[in-house]
Order: C-alpha cells, then sequence, then structure tokens
C-alpha cells in the first residue's frame, strides 16, 4: 500500500479542512484580522503560550471574541498532519468575515526558515503603523517600505516617528547594546515573541536589559544592534549612515540566552 503524499507547500487549512477556493476569497478580499506566525520543530514550538495569549488578545480587541488556545493547537496540529510536516513555518490567521458569529482560523503551513545572520543595513523611513501592539496582514505601509529601502540599497527598513523615535523594522524589533544592557526602543511597537523570549531568558543568561526611548540623533551612543523575528536574530551593521560594531561575543549570548527557552509540543 502506498504512502499518501504529503500536501504541497505552502499548504493551507480553515477551520480544519483543506483551503477551498471560497476559503482563500475571504483570506484575499476580507483581511480584516490577526496574525501570528511560529517555527516549528519536531512538532514543538518555543513561546507556544504566548503566541496563543496574541491570538486571544488580538481576536477579542477586534471582535470582542475569544479564540481558545486548546482550539488552536489542535488545528495546528491536523494542518501539520495533513501536511506530513513536523518542522515548518506556521501562520495562525483569525478572521471574522460578515455575517459569520464565530473567528474563523486559517492555518498555513510552509517549509523551516530561519533568518540569515549576514549583518544588516537599515534605512530609516517615517512610518508608525495602526494599532501596532496587533500583528495584521495585508499592512502595506511596512511592505512598502521595506520595498523603498531594498530599493535604495538597504536591507530593510527603520520605522521611526515624526520625532526621529525609532519603534521597530519593518517585520523585526530592534535592541541596541550600550556596552551594559540590551536596550528596547520605549515606542509603540509590537512586542514579538522572540523579544518576548530573549527578555524572558536574560536574567538567567546575566544579560540586563531595558526600555528606553532611543533616537535616530543618539544612535551615535550605542555600540551594536541586532533584530529579531520569529525566523531568528540577526545583527545590524549600520542605519542610515549610524555604523555599529558587529559584535561576535554578544551575537553568541544572545543566541543562548534565545536556546535557553523551552520548547512547547504543540
Amino acid at each position: 500500500m502506498k504512502t499518501p503524499a504529503a500536501a504541497p507547500f505552502p499548504y493551507a487549512e480553515f477551520d480544519g479542512h483543506p483551503a477551498t477556493e471560497d476559503d482563500l476569497r475571504t483570506a484575499v478580499f476580507f483581511n480584516y484580522g490577526h496574525f501570528t506566525a511560529m517555527q516549528v520543530r519536531a512538532g514543538r514550538v518555543r513561546g507556544l503560550g504566548l503566541h496563543l495569549d496574541r491570538l486571544d488578545s488580538a481576536n477579542r480587541a477586534l471582535f470582542e471574541l475569544p479564540l481558545a488556545g486548546e482550539r488552536v493547537r489542535e488545528l495546528i496540529r491536523h494542518a501539520l498532519g495533513s501536511a506530513g510536516s513536523v518542522d515548518a513555518s506556521v501562520r495562525v490567521h483569525g478572521f471574522l468575515p460578515p455575517g459569520d458569529s464565530a473567528t474563523t482560523v486559517m492555518v498555513t503551513v510552509r517549509g523551516p526558515a530561519r533568518m540569515p545572520t549576514d549583518p544588516k543595513s537599515m534605512m530609516s523611513v517615517p512610518y508608525a503603523r495602526t494599532l501596532p501592539h496587533l500583528k495584521r496582514p495585508g499592512e502595506f505601509g511596512q511592505t512598502y517600505y521595506a520595498h523603498l529601502a531594498s530599493r535604495a540599497g538597504f536591507d530593510d527598513a527603520a520605522l521611526t516617528l515624526p520625532d526621529g523615535s525609532v519603534t521597530e523594522g519593518s517585520f523585526t524589533n530592534i535592541g541596541f547594546w550600550d556596552g551594559d544592557s540590551v536596550v528596547w526602543p520605549q515606542a509603540p511597537a509590537l512586542r514579538g515573541i522572540t523579544m518576548a523570549l530573549l527578555e524572558q531568558e536574560f536574567p538567567g543568561a546575566g544579560i540586563r536589559s531595558r526600555h528606553r526611548p532611543v533616537t535616530l540623533d543618539g544612535l551615535g551612543s550605542y555600540r551594536s544592534a541586532f533584530v529579531t523575528n520569529s525566523q531568528g536574530i540577526a545583527p545590524v551593521r549600520r542605519i542610515d549612515e549610524a555604523a555599529f560594531t558587529v559584535d561576535e561575543e554578544l551575537m553568541k549570548r544572545l543566541d543562548a540566552a534565545y536556546e535557553r527557552a523551552p520548547w512547547d509540543t504543540i
């Protein structure tokens, strides 16, 4: 008897069934919703509770409805099983199409990914996201400025407020090293899961961290910088003309702190 072939990537399920054309129309034409992105290895993910809390909190904020964590876990497990994958990039989206009274959950499965660790260059851009604490699909501004930075020869964009305050990258959090502590910008931004896990693990790794305003004209006070997202951590070599030292020892310490975070079974 032949083993069934794994579903092709990218694979998508809506509420536990393979995506139909009608389902995909929901995602394409009605993208008012929220999501979280995670890297799954051997059926496990770091910070699963943080992902589930993010989804539930965003669902309540947007739709005034809870989103049960156990239901989300079951849907992720089902999608991974259907895709025939235990190592994957997974996204969980919540939608509430017009006329519906329950949240539709879309789970997408792609191949596993990891952020390239080559030092990044970032171009500052004047952009602040609406409700930045919510992770939402279809963020035109972030995508536009990321492409604008790429066309200018940079790897990414650094989002800034009108007063020059740095908030985050186009799809990353930004951290700075002043020689003593990791400094996260004290500004409206999404609190990424990797960032949250680092903050959780820093005390045990002997790393101090704090939040304070970071401005473009004050970048010279920092020795090093780095970015984080669901795919990992990478150093930053410059923002505009402000250059940073690529501190290999610091990056090892950050990686070690992240590796301390436990894996949770989905």
